[in-house]
C-alpha cells in the first residue's frame, strides 16, 4: 500500500504535516490554494532567474502560514549561495519581498514575513538530492554512477536508509528500451506508516529522452 500513494501524503498526521496552514471556508478555499501557487511559483522563478549555478540556492520546500492579517513565508534551502554573495542576504530578502508583493495582489492588505533557512544537511533532504541526480544526469555522467554518489551522500548526512530509483531511456542510447533501475542501501520501511521517510518525485530531459527520478530516505 505504502508503494502505491504518494509516501508523504500517506504519513499526513503521524510524520509528516502540510507545508500550508491555514483556515478558509469552503467557498474560498479554492482561491487559497491558487494564492499558495501563485506565492510558490513567483519565489521559483526569482530564484531560478538569480540563480548563479545549476548546484546553488536550491529550494527544498516553502511553508506557507496564513492568518487575516499575516503571512508567514519560510523558504528552506540547501545552499543558499545566492543570498550571501555579492549583496548582504537581508538584501536580497528584501527585494524578493517587495517583488512579491508587486507581484501577489491579495497580499498587500495584509503583512508579509519571509524567511530564508538554510539546511544543516542539505543532502539529506531528497528534493536536493533529487535536483543533484537530475543535474549529474544531465551532464551524461552515468547513471550507475550517480545513483552509487547519492547513496554516499546520504550516508554521510547520517541518514538511516535511502532508495534511489531512475526510470527511461537510461544506458546512453536513443533507440534503447526504456527500463527501471533503483538502488537501495540500508533499511527504507515504505508500508510503516510512523516511519519518517521524505519522498521526492521530480525528471530531468536529457538528450535521450526524459528520464524519471524518485528518491526516498528514512
Amino acid at each position: 500500500m505504502g508503494q502505491k500513494i504518494n509516501p508523504l501524503g500517506f504519513r499526513l498526521g503521524t510524520t509528516q504535516t502540510h507545508h500550508s496552514i491555514w483556515f478558509e471556508k469552503r467557498k474560498d478555499y479554492s482561491e487559497g490554494l491558487q494564492e499558495d501557487h501563485k506565492i510558490r511559483e513567483h519565489i521559483q522563478n526569482y530564484i531560478e532567474k538569480e540563480r548563479i549555478s545549476s548546484d546553488s540556492d536550491v529550494i527544498s520546500r516553502i511553508q506557507i502560514d496564513k492568518s487575516i492579517d499575516v503571512v508567514k513565508v519560510i523558504i528552506y534551502m540547501g545552499f543558499s549561495q545566492l543570498l550571501t554573495e555579492d549583496e548582504p542576504p537581508k538584501t536580497k530578502i528584501k527585494e524578493l519581498q517587495v517583488s512579491l508583493k508587486k507581484a501577489i495582489h491579495f497580499i498587500q492588505n495584509r503583512k508579509l514575513n519571509l524567511a530564508v533557512r538554510k539546511m544543516k544537511k542539505p543532502y539529506g533532504d531528497p528534493t536536493i538530492l533529487g535536483k543533484y541526480i537530475a543535474n549529474q544526469l544531465k551532464n551524461r555522467v552515468s547513471f550507475r554512477k550517480v545513483m552509487k554518489k547519492a547513496v554516499e551522500l546520504v550516508e554521510k548526512a547520517y541518514k538511516k536508509g535511502i532508495q534511489v530509483q531512475i526510470a527511461g531511456c537510461i544506458g546512453g542510447k536513443a533507440k534503447e528500451m526504456a527500463r527501471v533501475e533503483w538502488l537501495r542501501k540500508g533499511r527504507v520501511p515504505l508500508q510503516t506508516v510512523t516511519a519518517k521517510i521524505d519522498f521526492c518525485s521530480t525528471q530531468v530531459l536529457t538528450i535521450h529522452g526524459v528520464l524519471g527520478i524518485k528518491v526516498w530516505i528514512f
